[in-house]
C-alpha cells in the first residue's frame, strides 16, 4: 500500500503561515481524492481540506479562505498552504486518500503560538 511521508510542519506565530508537503511512495493519481487532515489534542482527527483528480478544492468552514490545497500527481505530492494562523490551527497534519483512507502517515505538527 501506499505510505505517505508529510513534512513542513513547525512553530509559528499568530497570523504566520506555512506550507505542508505530501509525498506518496506510490502514484496518487489513481486514488482521485487526497485530503489534509489534521487531529488536535483531545480530539479527532477530522478533513480540513481535500482536492478531487479533476483539481475541485473543498475546505472546512474553518479554513476557507485561509488555506489552499493543491496537488502535483507528477511528483505524487500534496500541498497544503496555510495562511493566517490561529491557535485554534494547532495540530497533527496527516494527508491520505479521500474518502477512502489508507495507511497513515507520522503527520506533521503546526504550533500556533506566541
Amino acid at each position: 500500500q501506499v505510505q505517505f511521508v508529510e513534512s513542513g510542519g513547525g512553530l509559528v506565530q499568530p497570523g504566520g503561515s506555512l506550507r505542508l508537503s505530501c509525498t506518496a511512495s506510490g502514484s496518487i493519481r489513481s486514488m482521485n481524492g487526497m485530503a489534509w487532515y489534521r487531529q488536535a489534542p483531545g480530539k479527532q482527527r477530522e478533513w480540513v481540506a481535500r482536492i478531487t483528480g479533476g483539481g475541485y478544492t473543498y475546505y472546512t468552514d474553518s479554513v476557507k479562505g485561509r488555506f489552499t490545497i493543491s496537488r502535483d500527481n507528477a511528483k505524487n505530492t500534496v500541498y497544503l498552504q496555510m495562511n493566517s494562523l490561529k491557535p485554534e490551527d494547532t495540530a497533527v497534519y496527516y494527508c491520505n486518500a479521500y474518502p477512502t483512507v489508507t495507511n497513515w502517515g507520522q503527520g506533521t505538527q503546526v504550533t500556533v503560538s506566541s
